[in-house]
């Protein structure tokens, strides 16, 4: 998390193009989250987040802004829609199971970190495990000559295992009858950690294991699982993912606009929008939530809420909602010359992808910058003429424009295909113009 707020808009930079305000915003209210821990604890509880409001419209590059923000602070992350929430006593998900998921992804990360950390052990462990069922040791009355033999051949056989020379070969395994996850967030916690406990019951009274014949292969990842469960501190790992998750989770809440009621709807929409909002308050505001791991408190959880507020407005929301998103920011729409730039700057580009698909079928695919140019202009003009999309129109063209070369790659193995401004032009031209073709294919 030790990044300067400049070196973090630097890096979305690679990947997302312009809204420069946004990025400012984000990595300085995760700037802000890395300086309070930096406090010592008398002041640290004092020190709220900035939760942050993010207005704009689709495709414009609010979640992609924040996913990648998470992925590089190997923080908890999660995007979940608010308008799949519904209040209390309605059919719907309770809104106190997006604090739970929050969980579930943070005990994920902390477990493949712990995994990581102890690779070495438990390749040890399934190289043991997978020895004793392909090479038996002797008996404690074998001859020296026979242990010596034994060694020598173990010896062979690790290298053969490792290499992955014996992944064919079949085996018997013993696994372990282990206790079966609920991982249902939505379950209420109490429930959730009733049917943990018989769970655990009847294993103990069954102390079963079940005989498996797999592959050398498959017995791996078997074996990594069960490796996992008993060399690492289970309970170790709980403790820490609650803590990464109550300091440094992230909450993305999309589509909030669509639970504000609007001033001009005369109270004539669903009752369920507003029960949300208040049902959303005390997690926003901070509270205690209960999960089968613990509880955990939301006082510190980062909560970036965003919309397109094309039918409501921020000030649709109730007030101690607004309140609680102090940080305000607003997208700008995209143009050709940005809808150009997503298509030719970020690393692995939309381009980059298809150019690396076809490779895998001998095909090289190159693009004249005037047909970027071309794609990026009937994206814009299918973004005026219908719904605006922003970059997701992109996705729609490109795929338009490379659909024969794509399906036809065959016959295009071992040539270069190049994309002209007249290839685009041939394809997209007559679907562009024709507003209502324009409105079913782009």
């Amino acid at each position: 998390m030790d990044m300067t707020p400049q070196e973090i808009v630097d890096y979305l930079d690679q990947h997302i193009v312009g809204q420069t305000n946004a990025k400012k915003t984000i990595a300085l209210a995760l700037r802000t989250r890395y300086r309070r821990l930096q406090l010592d604890p008398s002041i640290q509880d004092e020190i709220m987040p900035k939760n942050i409001l993010m207005i704009g419209s689709t495709g414009v590059g609010k979640t992609e802004i924040s996913r990648r923000l998470a992925k590089l602070m190997q923080l908890p992350f999660i995007k979940v829609e608010a308008s799949k929430y519904t209040e209390v006593g309605f059919v719907g998900r309770d809104v106190e199971s997006m604090v739970r998921d929050l969980v579930m992804t943070s005990l994920s990360m902390v477990k493949a970190e712990h995994n990581e950390n102890n690779k070495d052990a438990i390749d040890q462990y399934i190289l043991d495990n997978i020895l004793k069922k392909l090479l038996p040791e002797p008996s404690h009355f074998a001859s020296d000559a026979k242990k010596e033999e034994y060694n020598l051949s173990k010896e062979r056989m690790k290298e053969r295992i490792i290499l992955g020379e014996m992944d064919e070969r079949t085996i018997e395994i013993d696994i372990s009858k282990g206790n079966i996850e609920f991982n249902d967030t939505n379950m209420p916690p109490e429930i959730a950690r009733v049917q943990e406990s018989f769970s655990k019951m009847f294993s103990v009274m069954g102390k079963e294991e079940t005989k498996k014949e797999t592959s050398v292969k498959e017995a791996k990842e078997i074996l990594r699982q069960e490796a996992s469960e008993q060399l690492l501190n289970q309970d170790q790992i709980k403790r820490e993912a609650l803590r990464r998750a109550e300091e440094g989770g992230i909450i993305f809440l999309d589509e909030i606009d669509k639970i504000a009621v609007s001033s001009r709807s005369d109270g004539r929409n669903d009752p369920s929008k507003e029960g949300v909002q208040r049902d959303l308050l005390p997690i926003v505001e901070g509270s205690i939530v209960s999960t089968k791991f613990g509880s955990i408190k939301t006082d510190h959880i980062l909560f970036i809420a965003a919309g397109a507020f094309h039918l409501t407005k921020p000030s649709d929301l109730i007030p101690e909602l607004q309140g609680r998103f102090p940080l305000r920011v607003e997208l700008e729409p995209l143009d050709e010359q940005a809808l150009y730039q997503i298509l030719t700057k970020p690393k692995n580009s939309l381009l980059e992808q298809y150019k690396a698909l076809l490779s895998t079928e001998q095909v090289t695919l190159k693009f004249e910058d005037n047909a970027v140019r071309a794609m990026a202009r009937y994206s814009q003009k299918a973004n005026e003429k219908t719904e605006d999309i922003g970059a997701r129109r992109l996705h729609t063209v490109v795929e338009k424009v490379l659909e024969e070369i794509s399906f036809n790659a065959l016959k295009y193995k071992n040539t270069t295909v190049t994309v002209t401004e007249d290839t685009v032009n041939t394809i997209l031209s007559p679907v562009v113009e024709d507003e209502d073709l324009a409105r079913y294919i782009l």
